[in-house]
């Protein structure tokens, strides 16, 4: 069984302005890299169909997707905040986006493919149940979670979030089931200045400060996150997968390099071997530096695909 790589060309129709870090030559960048490291031919590429109504519900409101719908242009741009914007592809882009991680989740339960990474855009972590911000206009890691847990019946869940910000969307649908253990580490304080005060027990949260290295992270995920991880003996984990907190992405202060990246998911993926027959879900998430964004998706798929 392969690992299955999902992405759709609205994907990188959906932009924000040429001034925006979350542009569409992120995926392409990945996409280049891919091939230029002999990974590509590996991978079980499949093109994301479009998340469902039902599915989204699960997790937002009926106002915000309706909402969304309605604020999408015919051309230009439909400011939701200063840095979250609209353009004519936007909406359909977000559906793709949302409906990849429902495929990936389908993927691996029925096996078709041991693990998933999804190459999509916009993305999803900081999407709450009735707002768009931080770049995000669904939660994609949460749509793919809820989907699991209806369609499946998986009742111990993980979701692993390793992005430089916090990803308060997804916390907030979450904190307080059970089903679910998220655990994170992020830069604090820092946007969306959130995450330090959880006190939801299912809810393992660890605010770094600026400039932490690989050292810090790996010491705080064995001592942490993995004792928390083989408590709960999770059935399937889902990987909000964020590289903007790569020394050389200037959208945090934080300094891992493509060797912790590769580490945290062979982590990952010996905890799912252990407890979930190796099922695993990545999204993507931020990286803005698109040389580091590149190298360090090809560094966890290296260790997804065991290549």
């Amino acid at each position: 069984m392969e690992t299955m790589y999902l992405t759709h060309p609205l994907c990188k129709l959906h932009e924000m302005g040429s001034w925006h870090p979350e542009s569409p030559e992120r995926l392409d960048a990945i996409a280049d890299q891919l091939l230029v490291s002999g990974l590509a031919p590996f991978l079980l590429e499949q093109q994301a169909p479009a998340a469902t109504r039902e599915a989204i519900l699960r997790v937002h409101s009926k106002a915000h997707l309706e909402g969304l719908q309605a604020r999408s242009p015919t051309e230009g741009y439909s400011a939701i905040d200063p840095d979250t914007l609209m353009n004519p592809y936007t909406y359909e882009a977000a559906l793709h986006a949302a409906g990849a991680g429902v495929a990936a989740v389908d993927a691996v339960m029925q096996g078709q493919a041991v693990n998933a990474f999804c190459s999509v855009r916009p993305p999803g972590h900081h999407a709450r149940p009735d707002v768009a911000m931080g770049f995000c206009f669904l939660n994609n890691i949460a749509i793919a979670a809820q989907h699991a847990i209806h369609a499946y019946g998986v009742q111990r869940l993980a979701i692993i979030d390793f992005d430089v910000h916090h990803g308060n969307g997804t916390e907030e649908m979450f904190a307080g089931d059970e089903r679910v253990l998220m655990c994170s580490f992020f830069q604090h304080p820092f946007f969306p200045h959130s995450g330090a005060e959880s006190t939801a027990a299912n809810m393992v949260n660890v605010p770094v400060p600026a400039y932490t290295g690989g050292a810090a992270i790996r010491e705080l995920v064995q001592d942490i996150w993995l004792p928390r991880l083989e408590a709960h003996a999770p059935e399937l984990i889902l990987v909000s997968a964020g590289f903007d907190a790569h020394r050389e992405d200037d959208m945090g202060q934080m300094a891992l390099v493509e060797a912790d990246y590769s580490w945290m998911t062979e982590q990952i993926m010996q905890m799912a071997d252990r407890h979930a027959q190796g099922r695993i879900v990545s999204m993507l998430e931020g990286g803005y530096n698109l040389s580091a964004l590149a190298r360090s998706v090809v560094a966890h798929l290296r260790a997804l695909t065991k290549l």
